[in-house]
């Protein structure tokens, strides 16, 4: 057993605790030998280990090592070794720098052309090379913060970051990150608020709203895109049949797509007419799922309801019943008979496909094609006393993104890893469906759609303030904005949430480093996609004129 680093795979027997102490040894004679003192004191300053053991003491010229019966659980040991490691591969390519052997650019590794899916920007693997410079091995030695800890909900969306870490993306920008399910979004957000996460996989709607104060108010901003699409709304299989008795479309074996909420009408009547209103789920106020959910059935005429400030739970005026449920609780709340339907990212619509409880009518991406989901969020104050962290944490999520959508044989790949239990904890089977081109509808409905998960084609992960306005408009349809606002407020706002500085920062790195190509990336972007009317009412959607939007929509709030 081992374990694999950036530079190789390690074998557990390869690097003992005493030979680590020698490496750190000769290392540090090395490098004082060639006249670089300080870089020796900062790669060799690891502080304390989780005993409070001091490894090395950086004040005295010497390194400071625990004695050899000083103990250091496995917990410690790893960090240490991995340092130590670095250290042998420094001292040897310095060495042989300095003895003007070697030419690196002929040891440049063979890459092969990677196959790309439909509509993908022309890719090659991202790899770190075999062999590591010694400005490589260098890199991420003057990080604010190294040991860092992330947070993620149980979806598919999440996979930039798990990919990051499986793959070694973060440890190759010299981050040792530790990321950690989290019970809910908001148990997710107030962690990050409160220190606990570094960082988090986090709904787009919760930096925007934190810094506007609808909620918990701090300010949170986002230099990263993690994802388009990736959601679907599924009905209970009494409610689709009773919508196909209003629709012969819906009969058939494979009806014809996009689906309107229009043979839900009736159904919302007749149950409003019962006084048992119908009931759905989202995942959060302030979700992506609330607004596509709200979206589609206004779009057919559906009062999904209005928050005010007396009524936070956003049910005025309601035709239907709109509430929280975590995601992984979806398909049993749905079986259960609480709900009659939901709003939720992969693989939740899948499951009750599988599991034969409902019935998935639209995914958002016939509600709005390529619509931004989630962002990987942090506090404006962690940014400010961590900007190299933060563009090194960018850096590797956007190559984990950039992995995701290379080829299809990595989407099957992330469809394993995401399967695990610490990470989505589905069946594979369930999580491949989506995540390699396909959606299942019903069992005898499987689709192609090669966009239902995009990560990084189509500019995915860049911070576009268009996504932060639209999210912005939709706050104030509902009533979550109980004001209305000038269009210069829309575009102020997201400038202040939406980083796309530090994601171009981190681009210019990987451009240089040779780990993307120049077209990937939309340099010269002033942050608005153009107009677009890719929605499933036709309504146009233009990111600098917000206030003509809202005035476009017949429910909600209008200005």
């Amino acid at each position: 057993m081992g374990r694999s680093y950036p530079y190789g795979f390690v074998p557990d027997d390869a690097l003992s605790y005493e030979g680590g102490l020698s490496i750190l040894r000769l290392g540090y004679q090395v490098l004082v030998w060639m006249g670089l003192l300080p870089v020796a004191r900062r790669l060799l300053c690891v502080g304390t280990n989780p005993v409070g053991v001091p490894v090395i003491d950086c004040q005295s010229e010497a390194p400071r090592v625990p004695p050899k019966n000083c103990f250091m659980p496995s917990s410690a040991r790893q960090p240490f070794l991995r340092r130590s490691f670095s250290m042998s591969l420094l001292v040897a390519a310095t060495t042989v720098a300095a003895a003007g052997c070697g030419d690196s650019s002929s040891k440049k590794n063979e890459v092969k052309a990677a196959q790309t899916p439909p509509g993908a920007a022309p890719t090659t693997p991202t790899e770190v090379p075999a062999k590591a410079t010694a400005e490589e091995l260098m890199k991420g030695l003057d990080l604010e913060k190294e040991d860092l800890k992330l947070g993620f909900i149980k979806l598919t969306d999440c996979a930039p970051i798990v990919i990051a870490k499986e793959k070694g993306f973060f440890e190759a920008e010299g981050l040792n990150v530790q990321i950690e399910a989290q019970a809910n979004w908001k148990v997710l957000l107030d962690r990050v608020i409160g220190g606990e996460l570094d960082g988090a996989h986090m709904l787009a709607g919760q930096p925007i709203a934190a810094t506007i104060g609808f909620g918990t108010k701090a300010n949170v901003v986002t230099a990263f895109s993690m994802d388009l699409n990736g959601n679907g709304i599924t009905v209970s299989n009494a409610i689709w049949h009773r919508m196909q008795e209003h629709d012969e479309n819906l009969k058939l074996p494979q009806p014809k797509h996009p689906i309107s909420a229009a043979a839900l009408l009736p159904i919302v009547k007749e149950q409003a007419e019962k006084g048992d209103p119908l009931k759905m789920a989202m995942v959060f106020p302030v979700s992506t799922h609330n607004y596509e959910l709200r979206y589609w059935l206004a779009a057919a005429g559906i009062h999904p309801g209005m928050y005010t400030a007396e009524d936070t739970t956003g049910t005025k005026d309601a035709q239907v019943l709109l509430s929280v449920t975590p995601p992984p609780q979806m398909p049993a709340t749905l079986e259960a008979g609480t709900i009659h339907g939901y709003c939720v990212g992969e693989p939740w619509n899948q499951q009750a496909v599988h599991r034969g409880i409902g019935v998935p009518v639209t995914t958002d991406y016939d509600i709005w094609k390529n619509n931004p989901e989630k962002v990987f969020g942090v506090t404006q104050d962690w940014a400010e006393k961590n900007p190299k962290t933060h563009v090194a944490l960018v850096k590797a999520l956007i190559q984990a993104g950039r992995w995701l959508d290379a080829t299809p044989e990595n989407r099957e790949e992330a469809a394993r890893i995401l399967s695990r239990k610490e990470y989505v904890g589905a069946d594979e089977e369930v999580i491949r469906n989506s995540m390699t081109g396909y959606f299942y509808f019903q069992k005898s409905d499987k689709r192609e759609m090669p966009d239902f998960n995009v990560f990084y084609r189509y500019f995915a992960t860049y911070p576009f303030y268009s996504d932060a306005v639209w999210y912005l408009t939709q706050m104030r349809r509902w009533g979550q904005i109980t004001e209305a606002k000038p269009a210069e407020w829309y575009a102020e706002t997201a400038k202040q949430v939406y980083r796309p500085d530090v994601y171009l920062e981190a681009a210019k790195a990987l451009l240089k480093e040779g780990k993307i190509e120049e077209a990937e990336v939309p340099w010269d972007s002033n942050g608005y996609k153009p107009a677009t009317t890719d929605f499933i009412d036709g309504i146009v959607y233009d990111g600098t004129k917000p206030l003509e939007y809202l005035k476009a929509h017949k429910i909600g709030n209008q200005d």
